[in-house]
């Protein structure tokens, strides 16, 4: 695979950080993740391809350990707020060199995601991805009701401005290093990452662009009727993006003739030229609204299907699933590499295919046993609680019955 023979260490946290981390483990990278002691299973598909080291770093023991790991990776990728891992003298200037002075690891490529801008009034605040979409502009900008915006899951933030855009900055680093044979430090924060990926809407809200009219008034953004969502007879919904005219064209065409198939009269039938005349909007919206309702979202399905409508069904997470080439719950691994593409995951059918549980600590042996340690300095890192309570407890329970 790509990334074969990486080493990343990546401490333990929530959503972006583990996102960043599985792009790379996908891809051929061996992922260790650093676990608090005491820290509960963690059923996610995050997790995947990883392993797990628990690790005490406010003992001193256990920071050494973390520290020798970090100072043998390739990647670091920091889950915590700013100026968490300084405080436990695991900053970047313990590892990468600067200002005369000679680091650890200067091939590292220290990743660090944070929630608000580093620089900035936010700064040390607590938040989740709702509040950093809010303060990038963009959640102000999303579909919703009248009343309010509504937000797409943490799927902007998270994912896209966070986990993502930080894997893209280990690769660019990655890239760089293998010219001047240096890591650098790699900044990724969800507000700035939002704005970045949100790039096409933020710099189109001036006069005459596509987001110049107020919120729900656009057509992006649910304004014009044939770019939005539709309930069926039966509650499911369609979406419907016929944009250009020639798409419309064929929609409205098939649209208006199914409805005459199936017997059903209106006092107003829309003909192609209505697409953009503004005026006559809020009358091709509840044209379209009734026309849906009249009939099952299948039935819809095959009207529209193989045919540049731009009018699919909206599928729930099984359905989508059941059509996956895969054939697994699981997505897989995007985009695709022709000559080193990640493994193809296992079928839905497969026990393979439930979450992965990665219980904290599952691998410290093989991973100390890696880093060089011998029985003797394993044993001596447990007794210290380098390792936490519960593996010292068991490293007592094992050695009873010896």
């Amino acid at each position: 695979m790509a990334l074969n023979g990486l080493k990343v260490v990546e401490f333990a946290g929530l959503a972006p950080a583990p996102f960043a981390g599985l792009i790379l483990a996908h891809h051929g990278a061996s992922v260790i993740r650093i676990d608090r002691p005491s820290a509960p299973s963690t059923n996610d598909t995050l997790c995947e391809g990883k392993r797990s080291i628990v690790l005490d770093t406010k003992n001193p023991a256990g920071l050494a350990i973390a520290k020798r790991l970090i100072a043998q990776a390739d990647v670091l990728i920091d889950s915590f707020r700013p100026g968490v891992l300084e405080r436990l003298a695991l900053g970047p200037d313990v590892f990468l060199d600067g200002e005369g002075k000679k680091g650890l690891n200067d091939r590292l490529i220290y990743a660090r995601i944070a929630g608000f801008p580093r620089k900035g009034s936010y700064a040390s605040m607590a938040g989740h991805d709702i509040n950093y979409i809010a303060l990038s502009g963009v959640l102000s900008m999303l579909p919703g009701t009248s009343e309010k915006p509504s937000f797409p899951l943490n799927l902007l933030g998270d994912f896209a401005g966070g986990g993502l855009l930080c894997a893209t900055g280990i690769l660019l680093a990655l890239i760089e290093r293998g010219k001047s044979g240096r890591g650098q430090v790699v900044n990724a924060d969800m507000v700035s990452g939002t704005r970045y990926v949100s790039s096409f809407p933020l710099l189109n809200t001036h006069d005459g662009a596509y987001f110049s009219a107020p919120r729900g008034h656009n057509g992006l953004d649910g304004g014009a009727p044939f770019y939005d969502v539709y309930t069926c007879a039966d509650g499911k919904w369609m979406s419907l993006g016929c944009l250009e005219p020639q798409f419309f064209a064929t929609f409205i065409d098939r649209f208006n003739a199914a409805l005459r198939i199936n017997g059903m009269k209106t006092e107003w039938t829309p003909t192609r030229a209505k697409q953009f005349t503004k005026d006559d909007w809020p009358k091709l919206r509840r044209y379209i609204e009734q026309g849906f309702k009249k009939l099952p979202r299948d039935y819809w399905a095959e009207v529209f299907h193989d045919s540049d409508a731009c009018a699919v069904p909206v599928l729930t997470p099984a359905e989508a699933a059941s059509i996956d080439p895969t054939g697994s719950p699981r997505p897989a691994p995007h985009p695709q590499l022709s000559r080193t593409p990640a493994p193809a995951l296992a079928s839905a059918s497969s026990v393979h295919a439930r979450p992965t549980i990665l219980e904290p600590g599952t691998h410290n042996e093989a991973i100390l046993v890696e880093l060089g340690l011998s029985a003797e300095e394993r044993d001596a890192l447990v007794q210290a609680d380098a390792l936490g309570e519960e593996t010292r407890d068991k490293w007592i329970k094992t050695r009873a019955k010896l």
